[in-house]
């Protein structure tokens, strides 16, 4: 009864009125709504209150038999039959079969079955239900509907439940209360499904609602009628799902009773998919006719309008599939394929389910479709396409290179290892040069990755396949480019220098060089300490049609290429779209990466919030979906927010649980992950002795390393760790490296933390107008946290200098800062600090602190009337961050409500 309590609350309303005045109520609902559930539920209620039930089923084997329903449903109270009158006595034992004598006076058994239930109801309340009324008898439809309208003033009552919208049947409905049982909303349906099946992939849950539609025997049922494999997302869903038995039952039966035409008009449509009548009269050329769909509109089985046939519901589709033959299915395929010769990756699918032996042109077709269908990102169709081409090849080498390359893709964006293993051991089943190709190998990779993890391992593979494979030297070859992505992955993990040259050294092999896109994201994530400032104007310049980016691949791309040049922002809203479509069901890799890029992005903006929303779901979806192999990246976003918020010991035991499971494994990116939260907590604890070795450990003072872009992001947290025990030499080499390298043209939050980096070694006259230059530079307000650690750092020395004024309105800001952020060990060096330059940090402000841009930002939308998820949609934000948003924005305005906003941001200079 999951999401049934306020039906559940209007039946027992019902029960109860009945017990005093009497009544009729109607339940109306879809089939396989749960209108039977409710009932049972009613009649628990009332006998629990101390009523009687009686109760009767209409069934098509007794719609015949004239009063058999009434029988059913009286039987109970066959005693006290003999206490009525002589003429309605006889008249309804004849009725119900239990006397001789000539048919009774329809009248006359009617009066006597309501004075019966009357009579009855006066000992204790009484409800009568009947359930499926349209099936029952003429007789006993006629007796029921004289009594529903005089049982007004007893205790009796009549619940009586019957399929919405259905037209047959003596029952007379006519002025009588209806209750329409809704189907499940999103919340229940979904709590319904995960409550029955946890186990069910989230792809297939998603499908399984869609298709449900909020019907609680659909969720219960169609997730029983697919496999196993099916359930967890290891075998694809076909594009029709199977009813099971019940459902059938339900469905089937009124489909089987159409016309043979108008069977035919509807299987074409259903296995056509989107309804278009153009194409399915095209494909029923001398078969049938538009007319032939009125049987099935006057059904109440479909909708037609003047372009489209819609079928009423989902499961009705499955149902027309589920009664036909698979020699019926392959002529509707057959003649859908020749209807869309204009649309050749619909005409694909059509012509590989029509098919039924080896057929390697129609294997071509179906994997050319595969290929066109890649960068839309629909890539469930793409590996079924491929498997299907696969399955119709006759070559064992084809067979094999197909499969192959269904399971790269799927492991690649997808995520989904087992079917991926399955597809990869199909291959090399098929003989050939499968098994030694490029998609064969990036596959394999995968799942190494997602196994054990071993990284050199996965490496030796790649490389040992870019170097013997024959098409190796061609740039525009997919798999080639696959390899070299899958490549670049393995080299990222590992942290390894060497490992990157044996990539650069097969790139360099390559007829034309690497795809452009390829170039830029290696020279701006791989080494961008080296490459990354001569790459920026192809970055701004592919940046710049992000927005309107349909692939999924080059969205990820471009994402990691903006990442160490913290442009991340300009891809947000590439990214939550690939989040949203992952929670609904889509790509799981593709929504993990988003995840990854998000988190970094908001850990810099100081949306810590939302960065730790979005590690927990990262977390959740290496689990459930990816396999655990990037879990780690997700661990790093916990330590750095708990290294910043003050939780040190949660910080340090993530870390080296990281750096535990890195090692084995040769994840060298890992450890250095791990180093970086390290560092956070050891200069949040003031331990700059520990911050300075796990610094070091990731770049030695006085170089960026090779391939540990992290590097960059650690520079000023080494160089406080030196300064701070006693390592000048060290602290200036290290701002020297970042000079020469000129980091700071890299991004503009880069630029603040050399700048930072060079005012703490600089002398005392110079190190003001470094500190000043640091905090002036543009969008400074963008990177709250490095900010306010600039503007603490600058108010120490200057209350060291005695210069107390100017420390105190560093200090103050930085504080405001850190208090808005959660930053507790900031917070408290900060008060210190103020502490100490005479000023009680408790002090109220003199005047309210100024809003940040994106504070304000948030704040004008909600002034205009806007909804904490509106705001989110719009800012690719999650409603909980804005929401911590405005909890901030309100003591800052001096309001407590958000109608005060618009008036507060009225008076506001910001």
């Amino acid at each position: 009864m999951i999401g049934r309590l306020r039906e559940i609350e209007y039946l027992q309303t019902f029960v109860r009125e009945v017990a005093v005045t009497g009544g009729v109520l109607l339940v109306s609902g879809d089939a396989g709504v749960g209108k039977t559930t409710l009932l049972d539920a009613a009649a628990d209620y009332t006998r629990a209150s101390g009523g009687d039930v009686l109760r009767t089923t209409g069934t098509e084997l007794e719609e015949q038999i004239s009063y058999a329903a009434l029988n059913q449903a009286l039987y109970p109270l066959l005693d006290d039959v003999e206490q009525l009158g002589t003429a309605q006595r006889d008249a309804l034992q004849v009725a119900l079969g239990f006397g001789d004598g000539p048919p009774p006076d329809r009248l006359l058994v009617s009066n006597a079955a309501a004075v019966l239930l009357r009579r009855a109801a006066a000992r204790a309340p009484l409800v009568l239900i009947v359930d499926d009324v349209p099936w029952i008898d003429r007789a006993s439809a006629g007796v029921l509907s004289f009594v529903a309208r005089r049982l007004a003033g007893s205790r009796a009552g009549l619940l009586v439940a019957a399929r919405s919208g259905e037209v047959r049947g003596y029952f007379d409905r006519t002025g009588l209360p209806e209750f329409g049982l809704e189907p499940l909303d999103d919340e229940a349906a979904g709590r319904l499904l995960s409550d029955r099946f946890p186990d069910l992939d989230a792809a297939v849950r998603t499908r399984l609602l869609q298709t449900a539609q909020g019907n609680p025997l659909a969720l219960l049922e169609l997730p029983r009628a697919l496999s196993q494999t099916q359930r967890t997302g290891a075998e694809p869903l076909p594009p029709v799902l199977p009813l099971g038995r019940h459902l059938q039952r339900y469905f089937t039966s009124r489909v089987a009773k159409l016309p043979g035409t108008t069977r035919t008009f509807l299987l074409t449509a259903a296995l056509e998919g989107t309804g278009e009548l153009g194409v399915l009269e095209a494909a029923g050329a001398g078969v049938y006719k538009i007319d032939d769909l009125a049987p099935a509109e006057q059904d109440q089985l479909v909708q037609v309008s003047s372009r489209r046939v819609v079928f009423r519901h989902p499961l009705i589709r499955s149902a027309v599939v589920d009664a036909t033959t698979a020699a019926e299915r392959r002529r509707a395929h057959r003649a859908l394929a020749a209807a869309l010769v204009d649309r050749p990756d619909r005409r694909a699918w059509h012509l590989g389910e029509a098919t039924t032996g080896a057929d390697e042109q129609v294997a071509g077709v179906l994997e050319d479709a595969a290929l066109r269908l890649l960068p839309r990102g629909d890539y469930q169709s793409v590996v079924s396409l491929l498997t299907r081409a696969a399955d119709l090849s006759p070559d064992p080498a084809e067979r094999g290179r197909r499969l192959a390359a269904a399971a790269y893709i799927g492991a690649e964006s997808t995520g989904e290892m087992t079917s991926t293993a399955e597809l990869l051991e199909g291959s090399r089943l098929a003989g050939g040069q499968a098994s030694t190709s490029l998609y064969y190998a990036s596959a394999a990779a995968f799942v190494m990755l997602n196994g054990d993890g071993q990284v050199d391992t996965a490496h030796r593979l790649l490389v040992s396949a870019l170097d013997s494979s024959p098409q190796q030297q061609n740039a525009d070859d997919p798999e080639v480019v696959r390899a070299l992505w899958t490549l670049a992955l393995v080299c990222f993990v590992s942290g390894r220098r060497e490992l990157w040259e044996q990539l650069y050294a097969a790139i360099a092999r390559l007829s034309g060089g690497p795809s452009p896109l390829l170039s830029l994201t290696l020279d701006m994530f791989a080494d961008p300490a080296r490459t990354g400032v001569a790459a920026l104007p192809r970055l701004r310049a592919a940046l710049r049609s992000v927005h309107h980016e349909s692939d999924p691949n080059i969205v990820d791309d471009l994402a990691g290429a903006a990442m160490y040049a913290d442009r991340l922002v300009e891809v947000r809203e590439a990214l939550w779209r690939a989040v949203r479509n992952g929670r609904e069901g889509g790509p799981a890799r593709r929504h993990l990466v988003a995840l990854m890029d998000l988190c970094v992005d908001d850990f810099h903006r100081g949306q810590w919030d939302e960065a730790a929303e979005l590690a927990a779901e990262g977390l959740s979806v290496t689990e459930e979906r990816t396999g655990r192999f990037f879990s780690w990246y997700f661990r790093y976003h916990q330590a750095m927010l708990a290294a910043v918020q003050g939780r040190f010991e949660t910080s340090r035991a993530l870390a080296h649980e990281m750096i535990g499971w890195a090692g084995p494994r040769g994840v060298g990116t890992a450890r250095v992950y791990a180093h970086h939260a390290l560092v956070l907590a050891d200069l949040g604890a003031g331990d700059f002795e520990s911050a300075y070795r796990n610094a070091a450990a990731v770049s030695p003072a006085g170089t960026l390393a090779s391939y540990v872009p992290h590097a960059l992001w650690i520079a000023m947290d080494l160089v406080e760790a030196a300064v701070h025990t006693g390592r000048r030499i060290e602290a200036e080499r290290h701002v020297r490296a970042l000079q020469e390298a000129q980091i700071s043209k890299l991004s503009p939050r880069l630029a603040i933390l050399v700048a930072g980096s060079a005012a703490m070694v600089a002398g005392e006259e110079k190190a003001s107008a470094l500190f000043e230059d640091a905090l002036s530079l543009p969008a400074a307000e963008q990177w709250p946290f490095d900010v306010a650690r600039v503007r603490l750092v600058y108010g120490e020395q200057l209350r060291r200098a005695r210069a107390l004024t100017e420390a105190k309105v560093q200090l103050q800001t930085a504080l405001a800062a850190f208090r808005t952020l959660g930053a507790d060990p900031w917070t408290q060096r900060a008060e210190r600090e103020l502490r100490a330059a005479g000023l009680a940090p408790t002090l109220a402000a003199p005047s309210l602190p100024a809003l940040t841009a994106q504070e304000l930002q948030i704040a004008r939308l909600a002034a205009s009337g806007l909804t904490n998820k509106e705001i989110a949609t719009q800012l690719y934000l999650s409603p909980r961050t804005i929401g911590g948003h405005l909890y901030r924005v309100f003591p800052k305005l001096g309001i407590s409500t958000r109608a005060a906003l618009r008036d507060a941001l009225d008076g506001d200079d910001n």
